[in-house]
């Protein structure tokens, strides 16, 4: 044992004596190291906006994120976007109020230079922004006036003639057009669209259709947010204009003297770390009760163990970590991994098969660990997951599901195709939908406690051998009485694309069991489309954002034209599915119906179903020509 004791010292040691010979050299070479961002505040109080983070920054940094915000001695603050300056009024989590001042101003005298303005923002890879309510108008030449009557006169569009040089047309009641269709003579803008319906409805004059305020929307890609947590700057490549993650270099500000106690310091500190490992190694039974006992009273142990002894009835087997890595030969066949830790397949005792999610660590008090438990050991449903057990056990927390031989929803509705074929053919589909749309209504009314998911998306979706869908992963969801219809939430929750823009913008209703009734519509419209509801790499403008383009279709009554319909039923399972969904992401919550009424449309005659209105706030990721999941979802 000493042998190999000071052996694994000595090679410690060697180890250390070659990091400090890389210390210097990254000190020396390079002329300096990579950075996360040194000389960037991570977050910032700026005026009434309160608390800001990436992917805003203050103006006095640079390059710190993607949008400048300047907040010095004004209580509302300017937003500065594509150069353009705005005023932000107010903030609402992944919302902003802002308002265009000198726009305010041209409005009120009715001026012309109205119109040398525009609020369509750039599409880019990094960033997707969402204006709205917003009105497109057409800006003709007015000396090929005949040419332009002809199209727009053919289309219903209002003209507006008076301003010298050019035309206006437009329609408040039409948002999908196809660029190329467009007179070459004709280029569009966007302005802010008021939302007082009597000015929209009594036919008062342009002027008065539009405002200088607006709701800004944003949503960050997937690839900016991991560039910019993992050091680099978001960036878009001016050849291939495809998103681009540059890494820079900073000089270190120290003399050579601070670069020797620096490394000096940081040897010292690994050494006596080591020690205090070997230490315990060799005085294991104290050393290893003290941490035991240190960690058992920390407060997400407190919090987890509590709950667990007050639902003894409700929760499923415990499992101790090392029957977990048994079930799991060790962790070898790994299934997937997200944000919440890694899944693996694994085999009981009795040769069931099931899946292990091993959780990482827990914030705060171990919420989400909580959540699932108390969430789905109250529920027996064919449409619902089933928890086979779980493990707590100091710091390893993982939870023991039954295994789902096809995975997740995902898989079969966003891959690559060939043109014509579908993943699933639509009859899956339809029985799909219809599945997780019982699985919502037996949450919502089924349990003897209410039980409000707040994640619904393909991701969560699992699909048996038989491509049954079961509702999984409850880590967000929230427990309240069925006589509840509003439910308090602190800070918003769920996924970007699919969460109710009540839950991130409190003034447009109370949060309830219509929020997941949100989240289910936008996912079944990705099923409907085979694809995301915002997609910046579709070849028509129309189409980038689909629930927008859909609803188009379906108000001219005409034909969808979506892959893989090869019959009549299935034109008309595609419909139900379209038709509900649409009522489902309605703005309101008071105007999506409740999920047994989904099951209701989706079950029933396609006559009686009738076309939903409008949605009044798009999803928080763009308009159509460069606007968001406003990806509301």
């Amino acid at each position: 044992m000493f042998l190999c004791t000071k052996g694994f010292i000595m090679d410690m040691f060697s180890c250390f004596f070659v990091f400090i010979l890389f210390h210097f050299w990254c000190f020396d070479s390079a002329q300096g190291q990579n950075t996360s961002h040194p000389n960037c505040t991570k977050e910032f109080q700026c005026g009434n906006l309160r608390n800001l983070s990436f992917p805003f920054y203050k103006s006095t940094e640079l390059d710190c994120g993607l949008s400048k915000v300047y907040c010095e001695d004004t209580e509302n603050p300017i937003l500065e976007l594509n150069g353009v300056k705005y005023q932000a009024l107010e903030k609402a989590d992944v919302f902003i109020r802002l308002k265009y001042t000198s726009l305010g101003e041209l409005l009120k005298k009715n001026s012309c230079e109205t119109f040398d303005k525009n609020f369509s923002i750039a599409i880019s890879p990094s960033i997707t922004y969402g204006l709205d309510p917003s009105l497109t108008l057409f800006k003709c030449n007015r000396s090929q006036k005949s040419r332009n009557e002809e199209f727009f006169n053919s289309s219903s569009y209002q003209s507006y003639n008076v301003c010298d040089g050019f035309i206006l047309y437009y329609n408040i009641s039409i948002h999908y057009y196809q660029v190329s269709e467009i007179p070459s003579s004709c280029s569009f803008i966007q302005l802010p669209l008021t939302s007082n319906s009597e000015a929209k409805s009594n036919g008062s004059g342009l002027f008065h259709l539009l405002t200088d305020e607006v709701i800004l929307g944003w949503t960050v890609s997937d690839e900016c947010n991991q560039c910019y947590y993992a050091g680099g700057r978001c960036q878009t490549d001016n050849t291939t204009n495809k998103f681009h993650c540059a890494y820079t270099f900073v000089l270190d500000a120290g003399n050579r003297k601070t670069k020797v106690i620096v490394t000096v310091a940081v040897f010292l500190g690994c050494c006596a770390g080591i020690l205090i490992l070997l230490l315990c190694f060799r005085k294991k039974t104290f050393w290893y009760k003290c941490l035991m006992f240190w960690e058992s009273k920390t407060e997400d142990h407190r919090n987890i163990e509590a709950f667990l002894k007050n639902n003894g009835s409700y929760a499923p087997k415990r499992y101790t970590y090392s029957e977990v890595k048994e079930m799991t030969t060790r962790f070898k066949n790994k299934l997937g991994q997200g944000g919440f830790g890694n899944v693996y397949r694994g085999n009981l005792q009795n040769g069931k098969h099931v899946a292990v999610k091993v959780l990482n660590e827990l914030k705060g008090s171990g919420e989400e660990f909580i959540n699932e438990v108390a969430s789905i050991s109250r529920t027996s449903h064919v449409n619902i997951v089933s928890l086979v057990g779980f493990c707590f056990e100091g710091h390893k927390r993982a939870l023991i599901y039954e295994f789902m031989p096809n995975g997740s929803l995902e898989k079969f509705i966003y891959e690559e195709r060939s043109d014509g074929i579908r993943q699933l053919d639509w009859p899956i589909l339809y029985q799909i939908a219809l599945g997780i749309a019982r699985g919502l209504e037996y949450l919502h009314r089924g349990c003897t406690t209410r039980i409000l998911h707040f994640d619904i998306k393909p991701h969560n979706i699992l699909l048996d051998e038989d491509f049954c869908p079961k509702i999984s992963d409850f880590g967000l969801a929230k427990l309240c009485m069925k006589k509840e219809s509003i439910v308090s939430m602190l800070g918003a929750r769920g996924t970007i694309g699919y969460i109710a823009p009540e839950i991130v913008c409190r003034n447009l209703g109370g949060v309830s069991h219509k929020s997941d009734v949100y989240s289910y519509g936008m996912m079944v419209l990705e099923m409907v489309g085979g694809r995301k509801n915002v997609d910046v790499g579709v070849d028509r403008t129309s189409e980038i954002y689909f629930p927008h383009w859909l609803y188009r279709r379906i108000e001219l009554d005409e034909e969808l034209q979506l892959i893989g319909i090869m019959n009549e039923e299935e034109k008309e399972c595609a419909r139900k599915m379209v038709l509900a969904s649409l009522w489902c992401i309605q703005t309101d919550p008071s105007s999506r119906p409740s999920m047994s009424k989904v099951v209701e449309m989706l079950e029933g005659n396609l006559d009686f179903l009738q076309i939903p209105p409008k949605p009044y706030l798009y999803s928080s990721s763009r308009t159509e020509v460069g606007s968001s999941e406003v990806e509301l979802a």
